[in-house]
Formats: structure tokens, C-alpha cells, sequence
């Protein structure tokens, strides 16, 4: 019998130790040291939540930038994050990404003259990880640039310099490769006009 106490007793106390108290540390420490972060990192305009720093959302339009394509169905859905798993001999996926280099084509090839496959960067017509990617290649960000300043009737100028604004770097200078954040991008040139 005092086994069996012993052992509900050391149950009870891990529970509320590792199952409530820790949680709840760490749960404080976030909000006090990282709050925007521990929060989703949202981005609010006039007092409005928009989107997150952290996930990709759609945008269709011409005037704005384009984000790499998305694996989860609905499209962008950040509840149901997940990645395409198809390998480089899958026929769906040279499907796939025939049908997104015919698209990215017929959008960027009125305002890229002379635009081939080859100068289409591989994350415009492939899924991230996590499918949801807030970010694009720089690559990928200066081959819409051309359409952004066309549509929008600004500098192309101003355009790249709103690129380069909202370009980071890789994670510690090594980790990753450098990105522009779409939906950031998108309210600036919102913004900008």
C-alpha cells in the first residue's frame, strides 16, 4: 500500500510540476522576454490583425507580390501545415511544377521581355517545408519587382529599394538562405501608394 501511495503521490506532484508549473514558466517567460513572438508574431494595421510575420497568406492580385506555392488545402491554411513529399521522380510533381512555370510565364513575361524558364527561381514554382512560407527568394521577389512597378506606375527603383528594406539575411549568417517577407512587402507598397 505504500508503494501504491508513493507512486500516485509521485504521479501528482510530476503532473503538477512538469504538466502545469513548467508549462506556465515558460508560458510567462515568453510573454515577458519575446511578446510579440510567443504571440505569432502578428502584424496589425490601423488596430487590425492582418497576418503573421510567420505564415504565408494568399494574394492574387497583379499589383502585389506573389508568395511560393502553398501544399496545404485550403490554400495557406496555417492550421494545417504540411508539405507536398514529392520526390524528384514523382510524375505529380513535374506536373506541378510545369503548371506553375506555365503561370509564372503568362503573369511575369509581359513585364520580363525575353523571360525563359531557366530565370525562373525553383521556390516560384515549388511548396516550402512547411507549406506555408512567409518568405520568397530575392530572386523571385526582383522577377515580380518589373510587374509591381508596371501595375503600380512606380519607379522600379523604389520598388527594389522596398525589396532590399524587407530582405533578411541568413539566420546567424549561416543558417538558411536570405528571404523578403511577402506579406511585410505587400503593406508597404500598400503604404507607399
Amino acid at each position: 500500500m505504500r508503494n501504491v501511495l508513493s507512486s500516485v503521490l509521485a504521479i501528482v506532484v510530476i503532473t503538477a510540476v512538469f504538466g502545469f508549473g513548467y508549462p506556465l514558466l515558460m508560458t510567462a517567460f515568453g510573454q515577458a522576454a519575446f511578446k510579440s513572438q510567443s504571440n505569432g508574431s502578428l502584424i496589425s494595421v490601423n488596430g487590425k490583425v492582418v497576418g503573421s510575420k510567420l505564415a504565408a497568406q494568399a494574394f492574387t492580385g497583379a499589383r502585389y507580390f506573389h508568395e511560393r506555392p502553398s501544399a496545404t488545402s485550403p490554400a495557406y491554411n496555417a492550421g494545417a501545415t504540411t508539405f507536398a513529399n514529392l520526390g524528384p521522380t514523382n510524375p505529380t510533381l513535374a506536373q506541378n511544377v510545369k503548371s506553375a512555370v506555365a503561370a509564372i510565364l503568362k503573369l511575369e513575361g509581359p513585364y520580363n521581355p525575353g523571360l525563359t524558364v531557366h530565370q525562373i527561381p525553383v521556390d516560384a514554382v515549388t511548396t516550402s517545408g512547411s507549406g506555408i512560407d512567409p518568405d520568397i527568394s530575392p530572386a523571385y521577389a526582383q522577377l515580380q519587382a518589373h510587374r509591381i512597378a508596371a501595375v503600380r506606375h512606380l519607379p522600379l527603383a523604389t520598388v527594389q529599394q522596398l525589396i532590399s528594406k524587407y530582405t533578411t539575411g541568413r539566420s546567424w549568417g549561416f543558417f538558411g538562405e536570405a528571404g523578403v517577407n511577402v506579406l511585410q512587402l505587400n503593406l508597404a507598397l500598400d503604404r507607399s501608394a
